[in-house]
């Protein structure tokens, strides 16, 4: 009989050991489990295991986790559930380095918060300040803002204040503070109530994070899921090593030797992002850029024609590089390198995401030699060589050749076309400068 009830008892162990944890099992109430499932989010990730039950607890969070693990969720639904308990508007602030990000963000909040009719407002620069001022009239119960903009309005718009506030999120804080938001961030720190909830979700713990950390959070939880610098083991990595001046070429044989496949290719500055996307459409390629100078309308319709799968090249800066959230890249391709090591981890990271596999390649000219050696120093691995066949490359010199001359034409037209508008508008024009040269001369002549 003893033996029996022993036997059941290690079998009833083993089941409990067996349990998958589930969002209920977290204590997620089931109006919020029925979102995350209309999500597809069929279990929790990593961080959200570890972080949630703590932010339920009431405690302050620390969250170190790589990009792509599921950081906004292991936020959102703490809040989410604290706001079904304590209806409130101007609930929660979200803070985020870039505008994609604070959209993205503000999609997650209102999918998982959907059944219980949660406002939200994306206050960041590039709108106008009147259109988010009306949204902030209406007192939404989560902001996700930019810091600079948010600041504006803080400063100039009458009857909005956060004196209420019950979480503030600080997401990529590590990147909000190497963007030089320090001030900005400090300004919002002093307006928002100290007897609040803090959540500091960040891919590295560096020095400004401590300072942030010691300045905003009241003994918080630390959770860290992946303490050192690494890359997905299902993602394949290459380096060509090539002439800085062939570069177009290579990039344009790649493309047709993986055609089919979906693209981000990052550069490093807005106008090579643009002269590299001009080139590629000359070439008969679907291809949108993605960089810092373009308006916010137009960010967002590159973005949503490549999520959408309407192009398959997404041609970017380092704008790209983290947060956002493009489930389907197959291929990432660094045309010039990153100057900071870390950034190729957020590069690459684009791709190869929730469990699936992908490629990247990173271009090596004669010039990059000592970045390319830091970043193999950082992920501890040597890179392999994407095999090319230096022939087939060549031959398609003369086509890249007259696509790079159509596309700096575009390219000096555009910026022509910018100056001429930009006289327009100060009433400028040739005529009016020469009307202005005579009434000088008659001045003199008196």
């Amino acid at each position: 009989m003893e033996e029996e009830e022993a036997n059941n008892l290690s079998s009833a162990e083993e089941a409990t050991e067996e349990t998958p944890v589930t969002f209920k099992s977290l204590g997620i109430v089931d109006v919020l489990c029925e979102a995350c499932e209309q999500l597809k989010w069929k279990a929790p990730t990593l961080i959200q295991k570890e972080s949630i039950p703590v932010a339920l607890d009431g405690k302050d969070v620390i969250g170190l986790a790589e990009t792509g693990s599921g950081k906004t969720g292991s936020f959102a639904l703490p809040i989410l559930q604290s706001l079904l308990d304590t209806p409130q508007r101007l609930f929660a602030l979200v803070l985020t380095p870039t505008r994609e990000l604070a959209f993205q963000i503000s999609e997650q909040f209102e999918a998982l918060g959907a059944g219980i009719g949660v406002k939200t407002a994306v206050v960041v620069g590039g709108i106008d300040m009147m259109t988010q001022a009306l949204m902030l009239a209406k007192k939404p119960h989560v902001i996700i803002a930019t810091p600079g903009r948010l600041v504006d309005h803080l400063e100039n718009t009458k009857g909005f204040n956060l004196r209420n506030l019950k979480y503030l999120v600080m997401d990529e804080a590590d990147r909000i503070l190497n963007m030089d938001f320090e001030q900005e961030v400090d300004k919002i720190l002093k307006v928002i109530p100290r007897e609040r909830n803090t959540y500091l979700y960040s891919a590295t713990m560096t020095k400004k994070v401590q300072k942030l950390q010691r300045a905003s959070l009241r003994n918080p939880v630390k959770v860290e899921v992946s303490s050192k610098y690494q890359t997905v083991e299902k993602l394949q990595q290459f380096y060509i090593f090539l002439p800085v001046k062939y570069k177009d070429v290579y990039l344009v044989y790649i493309l047709n030797e993986l055609a089919g496949n979906s693209f981000i290719i990052f550069c490093s500055t807005c106008a090579n992002t643009q002269r590299v996307a001009l080139m590629l459409r000359n070439l008969g390629m679907t291809a949108v850029p993605l960089h810092g100078q373009m308006s916010q309308t137009k960010r967002l319709g590159a973005l949503n024609k490549f999520k959408s799968k309407n192009r398959s090249i997404l041609i970017a800066t380092d704008v790209a590089s983290r947060g956002l959230d493009i489930p389907h890249v197959d291929v990432v391709i660094n045309l010039d390198i990153p100057t900071h090591s870390k950034d190729y981890i957020h590069r690459v990271g684009r791709t190869a995401r929730a469990g699936r596999s992908g490629k990247s390649i990173t271009f090596v000219s004669q010039y990059d030699v000592e970045l390319y050696q830091r970043i193999e120093h950082l992920i501890n691995k040597k890179l392999p060589l994407y095999k090319t066949e230096e022939e087939e490359v060549m031959m398609l010199m003369e086509r890249v050749s007259e696509a790079q001359r159509h596309a700096k034409m575009e390219m000096n037209d555009t910026t022509d076309g910018k100056k001429k508008k930009r006289h327009r508008d100060e009433g400028d024009t040739e005529e009016s400068r020469g009307v202005r040269k005579k009434m000088k001369m008659k001045k003199k002549g008196r």
